[in-house]
């Protein structure tokens, strides 16, 4: 099915920059959205340089979309100052903006990181507790209550993608269990984007059919794609992919280390 006009934040980025160039083939118009200039624009794309932070300048940016791919903010962990501006604020001017625009779907791109803190030995879905690996996960999670907020209260259709380790191939013995490849990538955006309109809310790990992964694939009734791809196929080439991972150490492995965080807590 045509994606329509569909408006991605965070378009310049390293997830945003190889879905567009999958989506812009399905779509009738990307609207692309960041705060760098994009000066690659295909003809059915359209660039605008958008600060997040700023509310009237998301909703004009947004006008004429009919759904929205949010990936926009900071990546990583950062002082909870700034992901709270750009990752939560951001996030609640796209969803007050979809809202007065009735645009019909919004797509927020969640993070694994809001669960890091379960156990290896637990397979995890989208129904278990919260439990942040980080300021950053806690950012997520935020993301993910806003997300839920709009659609109970005022009915948007919004997905959440929890996404997995983003990279081209595998690089580290956790990717064997946490890799997003492109291909897997470009196949949830599209669900997500995609997904009937009786789905109100939905929050989904988007994550490869990898053999070792934590987490739980989702359903095929909320999202209707299935991975393709399984990082195991790497493993020959990864250093210690023979090693078994500590069934009671956290999923999030070195993100869950206290120094990952204490560095960015101002004293």
């Amino acid at each position: 099915m045509g994606l329509g006009t569909v408006a991605v934040t965070g378009a310049a980025g390293t997830i945003g920059s190889v879905l567009r160039a999958a989506l812009r083939e399905e779509s009738e118009r990307l609207i692309l959205l960041d705060r760098v200039p994009i000066r690659d624009a295909a003809a059915n794309e359209e660039a605008r340089i958008v600060d997040l932070r700023d509310p009237v300048a998301v909703e004009e940016a947004l006008s004429g979309a009919g759904s929205v791919l949010h990936l926009g903010g900071l990546p990583d962990e950062a002082p909870l100052a700034d992901l709270l501006e750009a990752n939560v604020l951001g996030t609640h001017h796209v969803l007050e903006a979809a809202r007065r625009l009735g645009i019909a779907r919004v797509v927020l791109a969640g993070s694994n990181r809001v669960t890091g803190f379960h156990p290896v030995s637990r397979l995890t879905g989208a129904a278990d507790p919260v439990r942040p690996d980080g300021l950053y996960g806690v950012s997520k999670a935020a993301v993910e209550a806003l997300g839920r907020l709009y659609a109970d209260k005022f009915g948007l259709s919004v997905v959440c993608l929890r996404i997995g380790s983003f990279e081209e191939a595998p690089t580290e013995r956790r990717h064997l269990a946490t890799w997003l490849s492109h291909r897997d990538a470009i196949g949830f955006a599209r669900a997500a984007l995609t997904a009937p309109s009786h789905i109100r809310f939905a929050t989904v790990y988007a994550v490869s059919a990898n053999s070792r992964r934590f987490w739980e694939l989702p359903d095929p009734s909320t999202l209707g794609y299935t991975p393709l791809d399984d990082a195991e196929t790497h493993a020959a080439r990864i250093p210690g992919a023979d090693l078994p991972l500590d069934p009671e150490g956290p999923q999030a492995g070195p993100y869950a280390e206290p120094e990952f965080t204490l560095r960015h807590i101002n004293h």
